[in-house]
């Protein structure tokens, strides 16, 4: 680290220490999901996706094992000095760093603290060295690239690569993209070197399935013409932040008659206090509202897998 990108650092910790001063470090009490995975119990001829919490996802793809967006830990925010400074967690993950099988490819929608946590990148690389693709949107692979990765591809939008013959396209989303204020991103133009923001669709033996990474509500998911068995799409903080977020009653448009998916499965809620509506109210709304809509709600709550059979 240079001395310019030391001071920058230093003043943000600074920064986000006095924001949150008032919280000890201790451990604090997370609520336990009702509900745990058990991938040693999965088998390569299904789908299973199970949601660990936020927008983390343990996807098993035919034998495949793909992880989204991992945050195993109780905080997101700087890591600095061996410490993730920022807010706490709502819910426990469904599983631990310790608990988790080995991902055979690491899926990472942007590069906001809270989708690309540096500290459980750092970790599970560490505890799988040189053994793991990872896959991130375009003009963000610095951010990790001194982990221990197989492989680390960037992807652009309509970008295509195949991964151990799971075939990824990266699309447009309505979000932004930079880590620190201060950096280029492409929501504010700069389309040749802002950090990028992506959703991906997940083609494998004839099953598609999309993550939705984290959007606000948009059309530019009609440009998904794959049919989908899964859609996988952000429910929470939309308020206020409604240019950036999309509420669960959009997720499903965009889910049912965007993509004309089959089956739905919500992240990006009840994991961190990050909007002001109630943590309750994402979830609570999706499963009223799904009622309204031709698509089979397959998971209602963090910890619950969907599975499905059959090639």
């Amino acid at each position: 680290m240079n001395r310019k990108d030391f001071i920058r650092t230093s003043l943000l910790s600074l920064f986000g220490f006095l924001l949150i001063r008032k919280e000890t470090y201790s451990k604090s009490e997370e609520l336990i999901p009702n509900f745990k995975p058990n991938p040693s119990e999965w088998k390569n001829s299904e789908i299973n996706i199970a949601w660990l919490g936020h927008s983390t996802v343990l996807i098993n793809f035919y034998g495949i094992k793909i992880l989204t967006d991992p945050v195993l830990y109780e905080r997101i925010g700087l890591y600095f000095l061996g410490i993730t400074w920022g807010p706490s967690r709502f819910t426990h993950p469904a599983l631990t760093l310790e608990e988790l099988p080995q991902p055979d490819i690491i899926l990472l929608s942007h590069a906001h603290m809270d989708h690309m946590d540096y500290q459980t990148l750092l970790d599970i690389t560490n505890r799988f060295p040189h053994q793991i693709d990872c896959l991130t949107a375009f003009n963000t692979k610095d951010v990790i690239e001194d982990l221990k990765w197989k492989s680390l591809q960037e992807i652009d939008w309509n970008g295509e690569l195949i991964i151990r013959d799971i075939k990824f396209k990266a699309y447009e989303v309505q979000h932004f993209g930079w880590r620190y204020p201060w950096e280029r991103d492409r929501s504010k133009g700069y389309f040749e070197n802002g950090r990028s923001y992506n959703a991906y669709l997940i083609s494998f033996k004839g099953k598609n399935i999309l993550f939705g990474g984290d959007t606000a509500m948009t059309e530019k998911f009609k440009n998904v013409n794959e049919p989908v068995e899964v859609a996988i799409m952000p429910v929470g903080a939309y308020r206020p932040w409604r240019k950036n977020h999309c509420n669960p009653e959009e997720a499903l448009i965009m889910a049912s008659e965007y993509l004309k998916a089959k089956h739905f499965i919500p992240i990006h809620t009840k994991t961190f206090k990050q909007g002001i509506e109630p943590i309750y109210e994402p979830l609570n709304w999706l499963i009223e509202s799904s009622k309204n809509y031709p698509i089979n709600l397959a998971v209602n709550d963090i910890g619950q897998t969907f599975t499905f059979s059959g090639i």
